[in-house]
């Protein structure tokens, strides 16, 4: 039988090669440096060419490094060595330490110490580490230094959420979301240093979040808390569309941590990540999954019921991922099903003409129209969705 297309580590290299076309060379801002991220869904045109919002300049950061590592095209080297500058010299603040979550051109217009933020910037650091950018090793030491030293809180093993420019004052909101992608990139920086703290760092994170702090929720990752690290169950009850705090269980994060969970199985002896991320991939395909239209809900209710019905793409992204990870770390042909699944959904949706992917769609697969503001998702998702498939099948000799 012949290996599906879904699952052929040449087809995969090149959806990488596409999406990363899409934005390039039109992201390249040549009057301010970095890049820029607002662009048209469905033109590529730019609506709005000021805004660097320091997730978007990590995500294109680590995209390009992964491009490169994946024998993209020649541009992508130039392109990562471009991102890391412009987090180190425009972004960082060398004063106070750390890192402007928003600026307009070059000129800081949102200075908050935001972990979410640091956290892209570790990755991005990281996946410039593994592909041997000048500086990248360095820089990567430094940012951990930060997240460790003013994030970290070592009785909850976990990171605080969001401090004030001058670090003088501390959001009390805690957050599963910042932490989630902490542990991504501690995982990342562990593989392209091999060095035994970030790996620690990553266990810690996780046991935490998946396997502390959802006992009595049914195995199920609450998004949101207090400073003591309880559940706040009511935090942006009436704002459930909150671009990153909506209210409600997310079966995109669900899946994202069960992908993240079988990356650490590869590198850490535990008796709990395995089994915890086929607990919570379960979790977000009986929860999440909408059979009638295919695709994620959103968020879902406590008692199982949509909130949100929206399609986004990032959650099916990491569905990719999880799956084939997930397929790699047992040999169950369910994730390949899955898996299957998750990528046909994803071509007959989400996957835009110019084969990068839509943001979000309605929950009947209606296109929305490509939002204003800044724009924080340059093909990140589907990128990594490609790379976690062929690390995960090139693993696995003779792939069905």
């Amino acid at each position: 039988m012949s290996t599906p297309v879904y699952r052929d580590p040449s087809w995969l290299r090149s959806e990488i090669d596409a999406i990363l076309s899409f934005y390039y060379p039109t992201c390249v801002d040549e009057a301010d440096g970095g890049f820029v991220a607002q662009l048209d869904e469905e033109s590529g045109a730019v609506y709005d060419s000021d805004p660097k919002h320091l997730v978007a300049t990590s995500r294109y950061t680590a995209n390009f490094c992964r491009g490169h590592r994946y024998d993209g095209p020649e541009w992508c080297r130039s392109m990562a060595e471009r991102g890391v500058e412009f987090l180190r010299e425009t972004h960082r603040d060398p004063e106070v330490g750390g890192y402007d979550w928003l600026l307009e051109g070059t000129e800081p217009v949102d200075r908050r110490r935001v972990c979410y933020g640091h956290a892209f910037v570790l990755l991005a650091y990281a996946e410039a580490t593994d592909v041997g950018i000048d500086g990248a090793r360095e820089c990567l030491g430094d940012a951990y230094d930060v997240l460790i030293d003013r994030f970290w809180e070592p009785d909850h093993s976990l990171c605080e959420s969001e401090y004030a420019a001058d670090w003088s004052e501390a959001e009390d909101y805690r957050g599963q979301n910042a932490n989630m992608h902490t542990c991504e990139a501690m995982l990342a920086a562990y593989e392209a240093t091999g060095q035994r703290r970030y790996l620690d760092r990553a266990r810690e994170i996780a046991h935490a979040i998946t396997v502390e702090l959802a006992r009595g929720r049914e195995g199920l990752l609450w998004e949101h808390y207090t400073a003591d690290w309880d559940h706040d169950m009511g935090y942006n009850r009436d704002d459930p569309r909150h671009q990153f705090r909506p209210w409600g269980y997310q079966p995109g994060h669900h899946v994202e941590w069960a992908k993240l969970l079988a990356v650490l199985d590869r590198h850490a002896d535990t008796d709990w990540a395995l089994s915890r991320a086929r607990e919570l991939f379960d979790a977000a395909v009986s929860h999440g999954w909408d059979p009638e239209y295919g695709g994620f809900h959103y968020t879902f209710d406590p008692d199982g019921s949509p909130v949100v019905e929206d399609k986004y793409g990032w959650p099916v992204a990491e569905g990719i991922g999880a799956a084939a990870a997930l397929y790699e770390r047992t040999n169950d042909e369910r994730y390949t099903e899955w898996y299957d699944r998750f990528w046909a959904y994803a071509g007959e949706a989400l996957v835009a003409p110019g084969r990068n992917w839509y943001r979000k769609r309605t929950r009947d697969d209606d296109p929305y129209e490509t939002a204003s503001g800044p724009a924080v998702e340059p093909g990140y998702h589907p990128i990594g969705a490609c790379v976690e498939s062929i690390r995960s099948f090139e693993a696995i000799p003779n792939a069905e």
